[in-house]
């Protein structure tokens, strides 16, 4: 386990540290709230492939829902041909039902040092971790704008983070309306969309506004680029079928 630890605190915390630092200093106005944005959309420019991946993963099962659904209640008293029913309907139409994990997945470890490092960057003994080309940056002044201490939890950004939470969801969510019929995990899913944004906001209202204005940077990006994905591939569809007719 501290093999384990060190290696996470030297390979990500403790760089992502040290560039959080660098903007800190080097970015006009010295704003903290500015460089966490900053670290923030480099983070997720980084790792851009592994998202577009993940989201054309969670469209692609999407639309296989109503197949999946069919199959379902065609097989409801026999789960095992169920099962052989849905893997083949995933390899005909060449989906792999976890290809959309993995991107989340590694991406995992680098999102924990980011937490940690809005988290507890701000504490004068972490500044014993900075390289020896990184200034010392003296006492860092946690305000964004001037107006909010991102030392402090902060109610706005809270809210604004689980409204942002909600939005993503929604955009990722199937456009068809679940029926009163409908399985357990669509009820589930249609639940989740108003879980997740109330959990979120609960446990942000608890924790430094730092990790707030990072998790609704991150939601914007995320969201921002399903729209840049999802009308990129419409419009390829749409081009395809006209070339076609």
């Amino acid at each position: 386990m501290n093999f384990l630890s060190t290696a996470f605190n030297v390979v990500l915390y403790q760089p992502l540290l040290n560039i959080l630092v660098l903007l800190y200093l080097y970015l006009p106005g010295h704003d903290f709230g500015v460089a966490i944005i900053v670290l923030t959309v480099l983070t997720k420019l980084i790792f851009y492939p592994l998202g577009v991946k993940a989201i054309k993963s969670q469209r692609a099962l999407s639309t296989l829902q109503p197949k999946i659904k069919e199959i379902q209640e065609k097989y409801k008293d026999d789960k095992e041909q169920q099962t052989k029913e849905i893997m083949a309907l995933y390899k005909t139409e060449k989906i792999n039902p976890f290809s959309g994990c993995l991107p989340i997945l590694i991406q995992l470890p680098v999102l924990i040092a980011l937490y940690r490092v809005f988290w507890f960057g701000l504490k004068p003994e972490q500044m014993t971790l900075l390289y020896s080309f990184v200034p010392l940056p003296g006492t860092i002044n946690p305000s964004f704008l001037g107006i909010i201490n991102l030392a402090e939890p902060n109610i706005i950004l809270a809210i604004l983070a689980g409204v942002l939470q909600f939005i993503q969801i929604r955009k990722s969510m199937p456009t068809t309306k679940i029926k009163k019929d409908s399985g357990v995990s669509e009820h589930m899913q249609k639940q989740m969309q108003y879980f997740m944004p109330i959990f979120m906001i609960v446990i942000l209202f608890r924790l430094p506004s730092a990790i707030g204005l990072y998790w609704v940077t991150t939601t914007i990006f995320t969201i921002v680029q399903q729209y840049v994905i999802l009308k990129h591939d419409t419009n390829t569809r749409i081009n395809t079928n006209n070339t076609n007719s």
